[in-house]
């Protein structure tokens, strides 16, 4: 069988066909097809099944080209396994949905349909929990949303908090004052919102209380409204920490919640707040929870197979 795809300029096809055709390679080896570039059309030929496999797959790559979207490896492995997957459709939106945050990064978009789910959640619900491994992008596109919120001025400020306690650490024992005290706990929130805006408008926000990075502890006593606030590394709260959090909400507000429940930090025996939260408001209207796998890590490819060696260790000795 043979099938042409009609590519419409030569700039489509050399993002088409990847970097000394590249891609053109990986769609021979996944599919089991011949690829031919012919000018301006690729042709496609092989068993029937193979090419209207391949056929399809171009044409969700394409889908992205054309919205302005960037075509990386991982999305081609990504979008390869999906059209393995029953019932999906509609791949190439994935990648074009994007988080516009600042004139520095531009815009961000999901790499996988659970961080497309994720991002929906946020943008429909009041509270949100991701739930997931390291690498799934939770705080990230969190942080992304609350940017853009910032800008589209859907928010008057962004909170973003975090357990400033960790393995059982104490801050009376840590040196310094206790910005120096907590600093290294936020870093990681830091690092997300310097990779999004520009250092002058981040200093800016933060001298004028727009943007508020700070211990989970700071957060007693508060009611926050006309605000996107973001709890990170949730896994570490207990359930007196989260229940305080969760009825800091105010009006006009969106609150996230992300952690992994794999890695809690807290001291044996302290039941975790966020496993608790899972089971007591898992019916409760209004409340979105999303759950992220190994499927939607963003990192290394190899973390995904790191993420999924552990589980089946852990379901083994379960």
């Amino acid at each position: 069988m043979e099938k042409v795809i009609k590519l419409r300029s030569i700039d489509e096809a050399r993002k088409l066909f990847g970097s000394q055709d590249e891609n053109l390679k990986f769609i021979e080896s996944e599919f089991s097809v011949g690829t031919l570039a012919r000018g301006e059309n690729l042709i496609l030929k092989g068993e029937a099944l193979n090419v209207q496999k391949a056929h399809r797959f171009c044409q969700e790559l394409l889908t992205i080209i054309r919205k302005d979207g960037v075509l990386k490896r991982q999305e081609l492995r990504y979008t390869a396994k999906l059209l393995n997957s029953k019932g999906v459709k509609d791949i190439g939106h994935i990648y074009t949905d994007k988080i516009e945050v600042s004139a520095k990064r531009k815009y961000v978009v999901p790499k996988t349909r659970g961080q497309k789910a994720y991002i929906d959640a946020i943008r429909n619900y009041d509270i949100v929990f991701g739930i997931g491994p390291a690498g799934t992008g939770k705080t990230y596109l969190a942080m992304a949303l609350a940017c853009q919120a910032l800008i589209r001025q859907e928010a008057s400020r962004v909170i973003l908090t975090r357990p400033a306690v960790e393995a059982g650490e104490s801050l009376g024992f840590l040196p310094g004052d206790l910005y120096e005290k907590v600093s290294p706990y936020l870093r990681p929130l830091y690092d997300a919102l310097y990779d999004m805006l520009e250092v002058e408008k981040i200093e800016r926000y933060m001298d004028r209380g727009i943007i508020e990075v700070a211990p989970l502890g700071f957060m007693r006593g508060r009611t926050l409204n006309d605000a996107f606030i973001i709890l990170d590394e949730a896994q570490n709260c207990t359930p007196e920490q989260m229940k305080m959090f969760l009825t800091r909400l105010g009006f006009d507000s969106k609150t996230v919640i992300t952690g992994d429940i794999t890695q809690s930090d807290l001291p044996g025996g302290k039941p975790a707040g966020l496993l608790q939260a899972r089971d007591v408001l898992g019916a409760v209207a209004g409340i979105k929870f999303v759950h992220l796998s190994g499927q939607d890590v963003v990192r290394h490819e190899l973390v995904q197979k790191i993420i999924e060696a552990y589980s089946q260790k852990g379901r083994q000795e379960g």
